[in-house]
């Protein structure tokens, strides 16, 4: 019961960020700014519509959201595929390799992975000059995330 609770406690972050991102799966749809607050083992993200929260995760043991607190492997299950490993949703909201690093490439300006599971996915996932794109052609999912550019005065 503890574990369950303290998943989802306050937790004060290291970093923060704006980023422009597009979320579309079968059950969540989302193309908009974002705030994103994290450090190395944890991630809050705030999606935002006209200026109001329309959606948060806080992905640290389990994945929160405005429904609640569940496993990875279950939020995996219900919103992207019971297929993918569970710190996939967390590796691509911090740009880190997803699945363990297999087909990892490494490119001018970052990295990119492609996996294919006849049966299961066709995954393309890049890393690069600031901006996250993760593409499953099979489970028709894209997340896209790109940085905010900051302008000087």
């Amino acid at each position: 019961m503890i574990t369950f609770f303290s998943g989802c406690a306050i937790k004060s972050y290291e970093k923060s960020d704006s980023k422009l991102v597009t979320f579309k799966t079968s059950k969540l749809k989302f193309s908009d700014v974002a705030y994103f607050r994290f450090d190395d083992t944890s991630v809050q993200v705030e999606l935002f519509s006209a200026g109001q929260v329309v959606e948060r995760f806080e992905i640290e043991n389990l994945v929160c959201i405005t429904q609640g607190c569940m496993t990875q492997s279950f939020f995996n299950k219900k919103y992207l595929h019971e297929s993918y490993h569970d710190n996939t949703l967390k590796s691509i909201f911090l740009g880190r390799e997803i699945f363990g690093g297999v087909g990892k490439k490494m490119t001018k300006n970052g990295f990119e992975q492609k996996l294919i599971d006849k049966k299961r996915y066709n995954i393309v996932y890049r890393v690069q000059n600031g901006t996250i794109y993760f593409k499953d052609f099979k489970n028709k999912i894209l997340i896209k995330i790109k940085n905010i550019k900051k302008h000087k005065n």
